[in-house]
């Protein structure tokens, strides 16, 4: 029998008392690496109240001191870098590469976390009134849950408790049942960093874990990355009961490519954002929108995709991995089958894709459809997979139209060597993160991640740092390189009112 992963509940590691597990697969071989328990109704409950007691004791300790844990911790992070990877590719399946990224961009979060002392400054203003001054307090709130998905495992919890916990809050990790190995691994090494005990709560498990946790009286903020689905539930579920919330949901993100770009670099761009990590990725490109003369390069990017492999994590020559699972596997291939019968041109199909020596592997090739049209499913749902789906526009107005009416709004970019194009681009379109000669524009923890409509839903204070004004959104712009009339500035965030 394969070994029960333990929790971290009020004081230390220990065995759930649960006798229900879920076994964790190498989406590789179908191994059985490790079972994680259904943790227990009563285990949660203690988990919490651990959590509100060490509160009460860790809001009271000055903000340099919650740095200079966090320095601890983050160069602890940096030394275990590549173990941490290792055991990541393992379980998810990734490239090594890609899972020493999902690393390190969590690293960066906790980077970030050191530098709390100054993002929890107030405000002040003298002399409001006749002899009255007034200023303001960032104060934390007490216990936060994160729950987090299978696709990057280290990152996003990353993303989550070292913010919190550094800001004064205490938090419960209820990290996929998927892949639970990594995170594990990322608690462990916070308690060698030397935080005082019960600051982080780990536990295992599914939907009844989820709910006990969102709903319980105790908790106070709610951060969740995964589907629109399960992130509605969460976002609904947890505001009813009057608790912060921030679901970062799902995503169809579009690559806008305009007939003056450089064409190799539009093309490299598309095969590594569209079926890098496998596709499962929210800010993958999975919808290529070219525009006039632009559409006559899909022949050669079918043959740059086709020159792309899955294999194992260890194999340096795979471009990226297996699907997290069968049922995910059998998800995919299915959008695959329905993008035929629905009329679109498959270009390219990676429906009986296989990897040497790994029979069972959850391998999908590399897809591409074109003549697509916005009303098939292959367009309007997230498959979450290596699927390239391409839609031609005849004007720049025609296509951010088209992006514009995609109800998902969490990442897109645009290829060109015209800043006035660029310019119209990111002002006219409704998505949060907008990448300007990049594929895949993610923020550095240092600006907000920024999604809009269906992609994300709840309060972006959850955690009581200042991040936007309340009611404002923020675009966050990054910029690559332009033509001699470039207008656009690299790295700038704006905020619409």
């Amino acid at each position: 029998m394969a070994k029960i992963l333990d929790v971290y509940i009020n004081g230390g590691f220990r065995a759930s008392a649960s006798s229900e597990t879920i076994p964790v697969l190498n989406p590789a071989t179908q191994e059985v690496l490790v079972e994680a328990p259904y943790t227990l109704m009563s285990e949660i409950d203690s988990a919490v109240a651990a959590a509100q007691a060490a509160f009460l004791k860790w809001r009271r300790v000055p903000s340099p001191e919650r740095a200079r844990l966090m320095l601890n911790y983050q160069l602890l992070l940096k030394q275990h870098h590549d173990e941490i990877a290792e055991i990541l590719a393992k379980e998810t399946g990734k490239t090594f590469a890609d899972a020493k990224g999902d690393v390190w961009r969590g690293i960066e979060v906790a980077e970030q976390a050191c530098n709390v002392p100054s993002m929890m400054m107030g405000e002040t203003s003298e002399n409001v009134a006749r002899g009255i001054d007034t200023y303001s307090l960032i104060q934390p709130l007490g216990v936060c849950v994160g729950i987090t998905p299978f696709n990057f495992p280290a990152m996003i919890p990353l993303w989550m408790f070292p913010m919190a916990i550094a800001c004064g809050n205490t938090f419960v990790l209820k990290p996929s049942e998927q892949d639970p190995l990594t995170p594990n691994r990322l608690v462990e090494l916070f308690y060698e960093a030397g935080f005082p005990e019960d600051l982080l709560q780990l536990v295992h498990g599914g939907k009844e874990q989820v709910d006990a946790l969102i709903t319980h009286a105790d908790t106070r903020a709610i951060s969740f990355v995964g589907s629109v689905a399960v992130g509605q539930h969460v976002y609904r579920t947890g505001t009813d009961q009057l608790k912060r919330v921030q679901c970062m949901a799902g995503a169809k993100n579009h690559m806008l490519v305009m007939p003056d770009a450089d064409k190799e670099q539009v093309i490299s761009a598309l095969v590594g954002s569209s079926v890098g990590a496998a596709g499962q990725r929210c800010m993958a490109i999975s919808v290529a929108v070219f525009v006039g003369a632009a559409q006559q390069w899909l022949p050669e990017l079918a043959a740059a995709m086709s020159e792309v492999r899955p294999g194992a994590w260890d194999d340096e020559s795979a471009a990226y991995g297996p699907q997290i699972s069968p049922q995910a596997r059998s998800r995919v291939l299915s959008y695959i089958e329905k993008g035929k019968t629905e009329g679109a041109t498959c270009l390219l199909d990676g429906s009986d894709c296989s990897v040497d020596g790994m029979p069972d592997g959850n391998w999908v090739g590399p897809t591409l459809f074109a003549d697509a049209s916005t009303d098939m499913s292959i367009y309007t749902d997230e498959i979450f997979g290596p699927v390239l789906v391409s839609l031609n526009a005849d004007t720049l107005d025609d296509a951010i139209k088209i992006i514009n009416a995609n109800p998902y709004g969490n990442g897109t970019s645009i290829f060109t060597a015209s800043g006035g194009a660029a310019r119209k681009f990111q002002s006219e379109i409704e998505v949060g993160q907008v990448g300007i000669n990049i594929p895949i524009p993610v923020p550095l923890p240092f600006f907000s991640f920024t999604g809009w409509k269906n992609s994300f839903y709840g309060d972006q204070h959850a955690y009581g740092k200042q991040a936007v004004r309340f009611y404002t959104e923020t675009k966050t712009i990054t910029a690559r390189w332009f033509s001699e009339d470039a207008v656009v500035q690299s790295n700038m965030t704006i905020d619409l009112k």
